[in-house]
């Protein structure tokens, strides 16, 4: 007797919101607990994540108060012992596993939920590419999407420098896609960025 056709699994996706910084440009200030319409920027950033219907992951600290951000919020949350080191232990930590993976900062406030669904529509349309936001010039920003046969290459990173080396060793597989203004290039790190920032979201009401 032979076996019924299986159809296909969906290869899976996760979205890795990197957020074991500590802030360390602001002053004594945490900048992922800065309030924009009422909600810390942390909150506000996972909860447009979990719009794409997605699991989404969150790299912090040990022991991080900046759990009381996001709770209630049904996410997962990996520590991270060694997050002294720099960005590529919140990649490390937050890449283990298998499938498809979007790296979204959480100090990225300009990026809308329609930014990462266009990033998810362009991604069914080149599967196997890696796809990196732009803002309107063409400067390379986030997130990023990367298909799952490169998430193994998150293990290897070192330092501060994220996952650019991935990046580099891979061209021939970069695609850039434009994101309106500087939605893509916009993170906030110090209190005259926010400062900046405020002025500008003012200005343009």
């Amino acid at each position: 007797m032979c076996n019924p056709l299986r159809v296909p699994r969906k290869t899976k996706m996760d979205v890795l919101i990197p957020a074991a910084g500590r802030s360390s440009r602001m002053g004594g200030r945490d900048k992922l607990a800065e309030l924009i319409d009422g909600e810390p920027l942390l909150r506000r950033t996972v909860t447009r994540a979990l719009t794409l219907r997605r699991d989404v992951i969150v790299t912090l600290r040990v022991n991080d108060p900046r759990r009381a951000l996001i709770a209630g919020l049904p996410v997962e949350i990996r520590e991270v012992p060694e997050a002294a080191e720099g960005l590529a232990a919140s990649l490390r930590r937050g890449a283990a596993g298998a499938g498809i993976l979007m790296v979204l900062p959480a100090d990225m406030p300009d990026i809308t939920r329609h930014d990462l669904m266009a990033m998810l529509a362009r991604h069914k349309l080149r599967p196997a590419s890696i796809l990196q936001a732009t803002d309107q010039t063409g400067t390379p920003g986030h997130p990023v999407i990367f298909p799952a046969h490169l998430r193994p290459a998150f293990a290897s990173l070192q330092g501060d420098a994220g996952a650019r080396v991935i990046l580099q060793d891979n061209p021939h597989l970069l695609e850039r896609i434009a994101l309106p203004g500087c939605h893509a290039t916009t993170d906030l790190d110090t209190p005259e960025a926010w400062a900046a920032w405020r002025a500008s979201q003012n200005g343009a009401g």
